[in-house]
């Protein structure tokens, strides 16, 4: 091999490795460390909040609740319940507890809801001619799954609690209308 040869292919070789090394660096990607907390960036708060009042009756609820965003398809959280019914002459209600919310937007019109909920309910019953005055406490247990049409943070349907007893539970029906908001 001569030495104009071996000088060539030097220039040559040296060229193709400042190409390749070039492309390389040029390959690489920048990552920005970004040290912001984005959980509360993807959390919502809503609930719901209740009054009847009427003639010796009276029922007011509260039931504040949050979600967590996970994608734009699937959100987790939890709820909280208080509320207190009464009715003139006959009974006295505190109900509180808490419940677990999953929902699921397969298309954005969509929600489909999952709630697991367990609520303390303590009653006392006025005494009258026919019975003596009794108090009743016990924890009840519902498991709510639903479907509505959602308009931003708005989602209006219905719910059905598939373990509704209407002995024990809390509402006259297992099924049940809602409107939930989330901000």
């Amino acid at each position: 091999m001569n030495k104009k040869q071996f000088s060539i292919d030097c220039r040559s070789f040296f060229v193709i490795l400042t190409v390749l090394f070039s492309s390389y660096a040029n390959a690489q990607q920048t990552y920005i460390i970004d040290n912001k907390n984005h959980f509360w960036d993807k959390v919502q708060f809503g609930g719901g909040l209740g009054l009847g009042i009427g003639s010796g009756y009276t029922d007011i609820s509260v039931m504040p609740s949050a979600i967590y965003n996970v994608n734009e398809i699937f959100a987790v959280g939890v709820g909280l319940q208080f509320g207190y019914l009464s009715s003139k002459n006959y009974y006295e209600s505190y109900v509180y507890g808490g419940s677990l919310i999953t929902l699921v937007n397969p298309i954005p019109e969509v929600q489909l809801s999952a709630e697991l909920e367990q609520v303390r309910i303590d009653t006392r019953y006025e005494s009258n001619i026919n019975r003596p005055a009794f108090s009743d406490a016990y924890w009840n247990t519902a498991l709510y799954l639903g479907a509505g049409y959602r308009t931003g943070n708005v989602t209006i349907g219905a719910r059905y609690d598939v373990l509704y007893d209407p002995d024990k539970s809390l509402y006259g029906s297992g099924f049940m209308p809602f409107v939930r908001v989330y901000f």
